[in-house]
């Protein structure tokens, strides 16, 4: 028996109806897989190794730490945090990611000590010559307001020294991001 049709049912020949159905079901389903892993392949090869070596800025500066004269354009505010003025502009400060120190008002005086050594190591290796650090002119900011970088140094030899492993290296920083665990600095 047949179906009654509606006014709005096209109509097509008997057995061609499942197998445009069967057609148009087999396109949507290989079609977005294809091209979700067509567009990450793009990402991966060509757009994200791009990506992660522009917006590398020299930065070359005389530091010094916040508070204490001379007044330089550039400070050490704590071992993850730097405060540059320039003369007509408003005071920047930025925050060094891919590392975290310990705070300089901690709970406890092993960590108000660890933090000051932090601070002292920052210093040092950002008096030691230029640098670099990515964001170009757009940086992301945090909640607080600081932008977010990362910082490294280009050797002669051309290999990249990265702040954040040498201060993790020597116990002064603990590593920052998703999955890992924070350092209770008192134990």
């Amino acid at each position: 028996m047949e179906r009654p049709r509606s006014r709005f049912t096209p109509s097509l020949p008997a057995g061609r109806a499942s197998r445009r159905s069967w057609l148009l079901g087999w396109w949507s389903l290989w079609r977005v897989p294809t091209l979700v892993t067509i567009v990450a392949a793009l990402w991966w090869f060509g757009v994200r190794p791009i990506a992660s070596e522009q917006g590398w800025v020299p930065v070359e500066a005389a530091f010094s730490l916040c508070g204490e004269a001379p007044r330089t354009e550039a400070c050490v505010i704590d071992g993850d945090t730097v405060l540059i003025t320039r003369a007509g502009a408003r005071a920047r400060r930025v925050r060094l990611t891919g590392f975290d120190t310990p705070e300089l008002d901690g709970a406890c005086a092993a960590e108000r000590a660890l933090a000051r050594e932090a601070r002292a190591a920052l210093l040092d290796w950002l008096q030691r010559g230029p640098f670099e650090w990515n964001g170009a002119d757009a940086p992301p900011y945090d909640r607080y307001g600081r932008e977010l970088r990362r910082v490294r140094r280009v050797a002669a030899d051309g290999t990249r020294e990265p702040r954040a492993q040498a201060l993790i290296d020597a116990r002064l920083a603990s590593e920052s991001g998703w999955g890992t665990e924070p350092i209770d600095w008192c134990r």
